[in-house]
């Protein structure tokens, strides 16, 4: 097996409470943004206009929203194949006929004929469905989740340990939305979702290492043994995770202006995820549980010192042994 970092003896558990400081400033200063900058909900959650046109001859997107930027509107772009576009604007139910106007006015700057395929109207009760199902798959993904591992490692503080490192994620990747004004549609959801799943995979790695370790060391305290698996996973978790970031960087840079945001989101989650695995899950583990196992049972290293602060010293054992030892010898019978 491939291995980057072969031998690592890092001591994740050491700075667990920074993380958890970090985690604590995540959430306050994401809350004030999301309240001092919101969010820029796409169509399909605010309500919009959808106009899909067909050329006769090939046209390239980049011509398309070259002259659709001359209207002074935030238009998006989509290639269905076969020169066939929807152009999308956000709008009321009541400018459907000003904006295909406005639409149409700017694709006849292109000398290129065309036709009208299809308007379609997305109004307010449709985009608020769409949230309220959003933030539901998202919700039930999580819920979930806690039941999946908390059933497969028999320990329900592992499951909630894992969704908190994956709210971390979801809540990251809303912030850095928040900041940078992209908008949300349903491709990003999607990511979002995409992004749960890595997520969680890498937390449940290191949870099997560490019910494995568990077999193979039985003699090591808990720490040591969530270090240990840490360790022995770092490897496995940079490789797959760069693979996935090579990828998503290309997508990002040269896949268009359609994925571009669901790139993004990828990007940051799939960043955000190796983070929280370590940082997050197992550090909550460890402290829920007080440094015990997922039995209960006591650290070898505290039943050891128990051990040895009732032990009586072998020195005043010895005497008291050789007393016993010693008998009296009999008396020979005449």
């Amino acid at each position: 097996m491939m291995s980057i970092f072969p031998k690592t003896n890092i001591d994740f558990l050491k700075y667990r409470k920074v993380y958890f400081t970090l985690f604590g400033l995540l959430l306050i200063g994401g809350i004030i943004c999301f309240f001092t900058k919101g969010f820029n909900m796409g169509i399909d959650f605010t309500g919009g206009t959808m106009v899909q046109v067909k050329f006769n001859a090939p046209v390239e997107m980049e011509q398309i929203r070259s002259v659709l930027s001359t209207t002074g509107a935030n238009s998006e772009l989509q290639s269905f194949g076969d020169n066939s576009y929807a152009i999308s604007e956000k709008s009321t139910s009541d400018e459907v006929g000003v904006v295909q106007g406005r639409i149409t006015q700017a694709l006849d700057t292109l000398n290129v004929p065309y036709t009208v395929l299809q308007t379609n109207s997305v109004g307010p009760a449709v985009g608020s469905d769409m949230t309220e199902r959003a933030l539901w798959s998202i919700l039930l993904s999580m819920v979930f989740i806690i039941i999946y591992v908390a059933f497969r490692f028999s320990n329900i503080l592992w499951g909630i340990s894992g969704v908190v490192a994956l709210f971390h994620d979801l809540f990251l990747m809303a912030v850095a939305f928040s900041i940078t004004q992209r908008e949300i549609d349903l491709v990003v959801v999607a990511a979002f979702l995409t992004v749960a799943g890595f997520s969680i995979n890498d937390t449940i790695v290191i949870f099997d290492r560490m019910r494995e370790n568990v077999r193979l060391h039985p003699k090591i305290s808990f720490g040591e043994l969530i270090n240990l698996s840490i360790n022995e996973t770092l490897s496995r978790t940079i490789i797959t995770t760069l693979t996935v970031l090579f990828a998503l960087v290309i997508l990002y840079f040269f896949g268009g202006e359609v994925i571009n945001s669901f790139a993004f989101a990828m990007l940051i989650g799939c960043i955000s995820g190796v983070y929280s695995t370590i940082a997050l899950t197992t550090p909550l583990v460890y402290t829920w549980s007080h440094g015990q196992y997922h039995d209960g049972s006591e650290k070898p290293a505290a039943r050891a010192n128990t051990e040895k602060a009732t032990a009586v010293p072998a020195a005043k054992r010895a005497p008291r042994r050789a007393s016993q030892n010693t008998r009296r010898p009999r008396k020979k019978r005449s």
